[in-house]
């Protein structure tokens, strides 16, 4: 629980790594499907392949996913009941360390899937709500449905819920914050939260220092 995990579909929900283009697409549709594009574009691009270059790509990665994701809504909506609760302080904070806890487990992850294709099935808006319905296609056939759930933020359509096979992103993540608050507290989370967050800056470190080692 301590880790934050995201279940094996779940992150090939995010980190689809083949898109193909619909015979139609609304504007939501479009945007996404133009972000993921450029994750592919990015890790496809020789100056940033190999282990030595793990640090410019996930940079690279890290800025095409806030084009992605609404992570204060995405933080919102995960820390559910507990949010009122918290000062104006506290939700910066918490918006802070969980969108980086979601874009460093997008990032860490998206290089170990390959092969895949998503499949834009339907669109459906309702004013500055929408759901992007898809599904995603292995190399042996094998379909799993991903709804992605999409608010208006200006002229920007981002994402703030992922559900695949029925199961919520935030739903998963609500879970594991509502047991770590109920069984110790809420300033316990944070602590754990940051403690990953120390965690995934060492390895960045020992990524960065293994690249000068190598030049």
């Amino acid at each position: 629980m301590t880790g934050f995990r995201l279940s094996r579909r779940a992150l090939a929900g995010l980190l689809v790594v083949l898109v193909a283009a619909p015979a139609w697409a609304g504007v939501p549709t479009d945007q996404l499907r133009g972000s993921i594009e450029r994750v592919v574009k990015a890790l496809d691009t020789s100056a940033l392949k190999g282990e030595a270059r793990a640090a410019e790509r996930r940079v690279v990665v890290r800025k095409i996913a806030n084009d992605i994701f609404d992570f204060a809504e995405i933080a919102r909506r995960s820390l559910g009941r507990h949010w009122p609760a918290r000062s104006d302080r506290e939700r910066e904070e918490f918006i802070m360390l969980f969108g980086d806890l979601l874009e460093r487990s997008y990032i860490s992850k998206i290089e170990l899937y390959g092969g895949e294709r998503i499949l834009y099935t339907s669109e459906r808006v309702d004013g500055d709500v929408a759901t992007v319905s898809t599904r995603i296609v292995s190399k042996n056939g094998t379909a799993v449905p991903v709804d992605y759930r999409l608010l208006k933020r200006g002229d920007r359509w981002l994402v703030y819920d992922v559900s695949i096979e029925g199961v919520s992103l935030v739903a998963n993540y609500r879970t594991q914050f509502n047991k770590i608050i109920q069984t110790s507290s809420y300033a316990e989370l944070v602590k754990k939260m940051k403690a990953k967050q120390g965690e995934a800056a060492l390895e960045d470190d020992g990524s960065r220092k293994g690249k000068a080692k190598a030049q």
